[in-house]
This record gives structure tokens, sequence and C-alpha cells, in this order.
């Protein structure tokens, strides 16, 4: 542990009390990296231009670091020749593909910023992300699994005025795109790249939003570069490595700890699909020899539990990332003994933070890696602090986490307010998760301040679907709770107040209100019609009794 200027002092912070305060500070003798992304890929592309450096497992298209670069630079110039320059907001509605990566990073090339869009969302989202983000061009596909996008792009488009183009991946327009890039010299691509700066803006990623719409967390080419890099450096990744990455690219665990960790150490990232498929996936590491396997516990478990899993030989793995959700130990052991993955780690953090602000290291215990998040990341500042008072509380006590550093977003896009409310006069964004750190500075998640429910990994926050089904013509109030379920961790239960008159709604009339207007993993499972909610004295919703309530109404219906 270090010192920094208005942080605690050298070694565990020491409260007045003098007890052990709970904060710690990241030391590393390796600096953060003061350059964008764009100038990093340069970087390592003269480094490793021979390697690997992507492979779409599906399909068989593979790229080495030149490759890859020339596929960047020309998509940067096709951008530059539609009129995309520095600030402009390109969006990104699709499924994992290689045409995704390349987007990514041709966009960081000059400067625009990267609008990601859940593959799972909607009209009803889709349209509110264009019109928030003012996004100028939409990147998709015509259709995935059961999403007509090209059909939900005709609904909303003319509510987004800013939006010139769609081009849809795999089809003439995006042909017509790339042949665009005849019309600008490359050297054009290299002055943008020039003019833009390390702080500035690069990405914006939608989170689910407390007052009923999404907010957009805005990051900078800092902000995710190195974080990419530094959850690479403590897997101990090299240009050796190579990384398969099942989970969404739309999200700062596919993004980000994925495709940024890779290309900042020269490693080979690995697509098994365009979404998570356990069969696909193991496919992948077995004939792409992937190092490193990404995943939330439920894809591990889907993985293992698959009837094929022992014809694959996975022994090439050694390490990955299990984020998301905690990990039970069961699970891990399994990871580690039958995949072979010995140096696995569990991370934290949230989108406003790059992601990662926790991570565990190759040589810490099994128990630690399945009863903590890990430990603080180099150059950052986590606490935890009285969620009533704000002081920084002994170790062993429970409070609120907070971190600061270089990870800590911009701010919400747009949202100056909402932006002051997460992220305090001293830069410390507050998580909202309640948290215990212990003598050595690992810190165990023990719950949340507000009721996000975490559902396979993917953050509800409540309000947004209550927000949602009081649009339906016979709620009046909607109170939307989780609920333990063993296969994804929490479930959605819809507690609903109707109309006077109105005949009671069954889960499925509800779930059919929501589809197609709502991401699939936001539509309430169960659903209980009631009189009335437990209320606090000033009028608020008691949710605490409301899930005993349900849990008491579930079990006397199972008796």
């Amino acid at each position: 542990m270090t010192s920094v200027p208005g942080g605690p002092p050298e070694g565990s912070a020491v409260a007045d009390d003098g007890s052990s305060a709970s904060w710690c500070v990241g030391s590393s003798d390796t600096p953060l990296l003061d350059t964008t992304i764009g100038a990093d890929l340069d970087a390592t592309t003269e480094r490793f231009g021979e390697r690997d450096a992507l492979v779409e497992s599906a399909t068989g298209r593979r790229w080495n670091y030149t490759e890859f670069h020339r596929e960047v630079v020309t998509l940067a110039a096709a951008f530059l020749a539609r009129g995309v320059t520095a600030g402009d907001r390109v969006a990104i509605w699709a499924p994992n593909c290689a045409e995704w990566t390349m987007v990514q990073y041709a966009t960081a090339k000059i400067g625009a910023i990267l609008v990601n869009v859940n593959p799972a969302y909607r009209s009803h989202e889709l349209r509110y992300l264009l019109q928030q983000s003012g996004s100028r061009l939409l990147i998709t596909v015509p259709k995935f699994k059961s999403s007509d996008y090209a059909a939900m792009i005709e609904e909303v488009v003319a509510d987004c005025p800013l939006l010139a183009s769609s081009i849809f991946i795999g089809t003439d327009s995006w042909t017509a795109l790339l042949a665009d890039a005849r019309l600008v010299d490359r050297s054009a691509v290299a002055a943008a790249q020039n003019l833009t700066r390390a702080d500035d803006p690069i990405n914006i990623q939608y989170t689910s939003g407390t007052t009923g719409s999404p907010k957009g967390a805005t990051l900078s080419h800092r902000n995710i570069l190195n974080n990419g890099f530094f959850v690479g450096e403590l897997l101990g990744y090299t240009e050796a490595d190579r990384v398969c990455i099942p989970v969404p690219f739309y999200h700062c665990f596919g993004m980000v700890i994925g495709n940024l960790a890779c290309t900042t150490h020269g490693s080979a990232m690995v697509i098994p699909g365009p979404s998570f498929e356990p069969v696909e996936t193991l496919r992948a590491v077995e004939e792409a020899r992937c190092t490193s396997l990404y995943g939330v516990p439920t894809m591990f478990i889907a993985e293992l539990e698959h009837p094929d899993f022992d014809s694959f030989d996975l022994s090439s793995l050694r390490t990955g990332v299990m984020a998301g959700s905690p990990c039970p130990v069961d699970v891990m052991k399994q990871v580690l003994d039958r995949m072979g993955m010995t140096e696995v780690g569990i991370c934290y953090g949230m989108t406003e933070t790059s992601p990662v602000s926790l991570q565990t290291r190759p040589d810490d215990s099994v128990e630690k890696r399945v009863s903590t998040v890990g430990r603080v990341g180099p150059h950052l500042e986590v606490k935890i602090i009285d969620t009533v008072t704000g002081e920084v509380v002994r170790r062993g006590a429970p409070g609120e986490l907070c971190t600061r550093g270089y990870s800590v977003m911009l701010g919400y896009w747009q949202s100056p307010e909402m932006t002051r409310d997460a992220i305090d006069g001293e830069g410390w964004m507050h998580t909202g998760d309640l948290a215990v750190m212990d003598g050595d500075g690992y810190v165990v998640i023990t719950g949340r301040i507000k009721d996000m429910v975490i559902r396979g990994g993917e953050n509800i926050y409540p309000r947004e679907v209550e927000e949602f089904l009081f649009s339906h013509p016979d709620i009046i109030d909607a109170q939307v709770i989780g609920v333990p379920d063993e296969k994804y961790g929490e479930e959605l239960v819809a507690c609903l107040r109707l109309r006077t008159g109105a005949r009671d709604l069954t889960a499925d009339e509800v779930r059919e209100f929501c589809r197609g207007k709502l991401a699939h993993y936001k539509v309430p499972r169960y659903v209980h019609v009631m009189d009335s909610f437990p209320m606090t004295v000033t009028g608020k919703v008691r949710k605490i009794e409301l899930r005993e309530q349900v849990r008491m109404h579930s079990a006397g219906r199972r008796g």
C-alpha cells in the first residue's frame, strides 16, 4: 500500500480509535498508460504484428495484428468519409462478432464516441438510447435470434432526428460503408488520432436507472484502456495468451476486461459465437488453444454440467475471469480441478468504474476466491464508509463501498445532477453496495443499499421495470423485487396493485405485455397481485417486508 494526497497514511489506514480503517490504496511499480486506444493498438501491432489478434471460432475467420490493424484503419477512414468526427456518437446494436470489435477500435482511432446497445433491447429502450445519446450512426445487424432489429429501427427512426443512417453488418450497406474508405487518405485517420487525448470521452455504456431510465456512463481512453491493461497484468497476460470471450461486448466485461486486456498485451481475442452457448465455448477453447476463459458463474455451471464436457481438451487453460455474481465453492473447485484454470480470478466493479476496482490474485486461496471479491487494483483506492455519517469504518464493519482513481467515469452523459449524486466532491464513486473489508484488505460484498437485482450477471434496477409496468391500463402501482434463484442467482417478482374492477393479471399476461418492449432479463418471472403494500410512516414501500410477504405466500402455496 502507498499513500496519496488526501488519502490514508503508508500501510493500513488507522481510524481515530486506533483500529485499522477500511481504506486501501493499490500500489504498483507499473505506471498508468498515458495514451489513447488507437495509439496503443499501433504500438501493439508494431511489436506483435504476425501474432493472432482476433479469432472468430464460429466462422473460422481470423486476423493477425497487422491484418486487424489494417481493417480498423479502413473502417476508421470509412467513418470519416461519412462525416463522423471527434465527439460524434456511433451506436452499435449487435451480438458478438468480429465487426463489433473493429468498430470499437475504429471509433477510438478518430475520437468518435461508441454507444453500446444491449442486443436484448427492444424498441422502447432503443428509442431512448438513440435520443439521449444523440447518436449519428447506428451499426447493427438485420436480425438475431428472435429479434427483428430492422423492424424495430423502422419503428423508432422517426423519433431520432439526429440519426443519419443505420448500417447493417453483412449487407450491402456495410459493403458500401467500407467502400467509402477509398475516399479518405489514411493520413487523415492518423491526423484524427493525433488530435485525441487520453482523457477524451470514448464510450457510453448505459446502466439501468433507479429513476426509471438508463444512465449513460461516459468513459475515457484513460478509464478503459488502463482498466483492461491492469486486469490483464494481474492475470499475467503476454503475447502468448489466447482469451476466450463468450461474455457480451456491449458490456465492460467483454470490451474492456476482454478486448482491451488482450490488445494491451498482444494477446489473441477469441470469439466463440454471437452469444453464449456452452458447447461453442468449449469447442473454441479446444480449437483455439485458449489459455484464459471468461464468464459469469452460470456460464461456467452450464459448461461443467454439459453432457459432452469431458470430450473437450481444455488442457491449454490456466486462467480466466469470473464476475457478475458470487461464485459457489463447488463451482470454483470444479473450475480449478476439471477445467485446469488454477489461476482464475474474481473481479468486482461497475460500469461507472470501467469496470474493475477489486480483483483476486493468482496466488490467492480458493477460500478467498469464493468468499471475497479480492483486493484493490493498481493505482486505485477503495474505502468503506458509514452509510449515515460518511466516516470510514473500521475493518470488519459494514458500510458502503466507494472507489476513487483513474477508473472513475467522466460522468453520466448529459446528466450533471445524477453525476453529482454518484461522484462526490473528492472524486469518490459511491457504488451503493454494502461491503466489509478484512484485515488484509480483502472485500466481501454483503448487499445493496438500493434494491438492485442481479439476474445471471445482469444488473436490473427495479424502478425501470416498475415505470414500464405503470403503463399497463389495469396497473395502478407496481413494486419489483428480487428473490433467490438457483440458476440465475435472483429472479424478478412483480407485485401489483390493480385498478378497481380489473380482473387479476396472470404472470403470462404480464410477461406478454413486457415481451418485445423490455429486454428479456427484465421481464418478471413471477407476479403477485396484492391489495396493498407494506409502507413506512413517510409513505415509502418497505421492500424488505414485501420480500418476506412474497416468500411466505410462496411457501404457503407450496405447502
